[in-house]
């Protein structure tokens, strides 16, 4: 196994079988894309009891499942770095990124911070998608991890347009709205979240759509990058798994 996926190297010391503790450290080691996104699905189960609730618990809670999402981000981008210079980016934009999830927590009526913060979650999320990208396309030969990592970039990806579709809505008020609505009002970033995917995967129009020409194009950039990924990536990778059974 390559050193860089070596996160949690097992002691040397330790002689006989290895415990299930051990096994689950080299599964992690071995998949940190899957861990990736098997957090991210559970995150999109667990985020509407957090997102219902009033109140300082709502925002701690918000911070708190920020704060864990990115530190798995960052455990994956350095197990699939495909260069030095990936994870000295991700570190320099994650390490602000922190910073501010925790400042949001505390003055979450400053809308300044929360377009700041926004703006770079998605540059990290995007760069991350990018990372994985690079890590899929390294070689011809696909293994367990890169068939998760199809799904972790899509995500990955995913949320990144919804903290962006988030800095938007601060910049240009009243840019998305919920069929029937009468006035366009304030989405929260689980409506968002939900647009993205909704968008990204092209299963049809959502209830919530954008009004606003700024937020069309950018549901428009994001709508091409849905198609792009299942022609590019997702058609590349299930063409050489085929291949690869067939010889």
């Amino acid at each position: 196994m390559s050193a860089s996926l070596e996160l949690w190297p097992s002691s040397p010391r330790r002689t006989g079988p290895p415990s299930r503790v051990d096994r689950l450290r080299r599964k992690v080691a071995e998949l940190p894309c899957a861990l990736l996104l098997f957090v991210q699905l559970a995150a999109l189960l667990a985020y509407p009891f957090i997102e219902t609730r009033q109140g300082d618990v709502q925002e701690v809670g918000r911070a708190i499942f920020g704060l864990i999402g990115l530190v798995v981000l960052f455990l994956a981008v350095r197990a699939v770095r495909a260069t030095p210079a990936l994870t000295w980016v991700a570190v320099i934009l994650g390490g602000p990124v922190v910073v501010l999830t925790v400042a949001e927590a505390i003055w979450s009526d400053n809308l300044t911070l929360t377009f700041w913060s926004s703006v770079l979650h998605a540059c990290f999320y995007v760069y991350t998608g990018y990372g994985l990208l690079r890590y899929m396309f390294a070689d011809n030969w696909v293994t367990r991890d890169e068939l998760y990592a199809t799904g972790a970039t899509f995500t990955v990806v995913a949320w990144g347009f919804a903290y962006l579709y988030l800095a938007v809505q601060i910049a240009y008020p009243n840019s998305f709205t919920i069929y029937g609505e009468t006035d366009p009002g304030t989405r929260t970033w689980f409506e968002l979240l939900y647009l993205s995917i909704t968008t990204m995967t092209s299963t049809g129009l959502s209830d919530i759509y954008a009004v606003e020409p700024h937020a069309r194009a950018f549901v428009l950039l994001q709508q091409i990058a849905g198609m792009l990924y299942v022609a590019l990536v997702v058609a590349r990778l299930v063409g050489l798994t085929i291949a690869r059974f067939r010889q």
